[in-house]
């Protein structure tokens, strides 16, 4: 894939994800056998049948309304794209993606995240994403 190709279904990726909120419109971008890896709670899935149920019950329900998103930079290379994002939301539902097992806190959350998507046979074949965990549970008040 050239530049052009990968930027494209990154970027219908994520219209899948966070403006249609499509399921299907999601995994269609992806490989068959796609990993996605969040990696400091390590949330995800590994193909498209894990990776049906992880988006569809867990990661695009699991952003709050009031959800922006900046693009912060972008990096290509000859099979994958790293993107830097700032988030920002309230704290106001379950995100079990991003804090397991943690009830809403009501309190705001700026976080950037770091994301590698590689790409494989035209299609994406695995997402790792980053972010400071520790910046993430001060903010929402469970580290001093």
């Amino acid at each position: 894939m050239n530049r052009s190709d990968m930027e494209q279904l990154w970027s219908e990726h994520l219209d899948g994800e966070f403006s249609s909120k499509d399921v299907d419109a999601t995994l269609a971008t992806m490989l068959d056998d796609a990993d996605v890896n969040h990696v400091p709670v390590n949330t995800g899935g590994h193909g498209k049948d894990e990776l049906r149920t992880f988006y569809r019950d867990v990661f695009i329900p699991g952003w709050p309304e009031d959800q922006q998103m900046t693009a912060l930079n972008r990096i290509v290379g000859d099979d994958q794209l790293v993107d830097e994002l700032r988030a920002s939301f309230t704290h106001n539902k379950r995100m079990d993606w991003f804090l397991p097992g943690i009830e809403p806190t009501q309190r705001s959350v700026e976080v950037d995240f770091v994301v590698v998507v590689q790409f494989r046979d035209g299609r994406i074949a695995a997402e790792r994403i980053y972010w400071d965990h520790a910046r993430v549970l001060r903010q929402v008040g469970l580290l001093a």
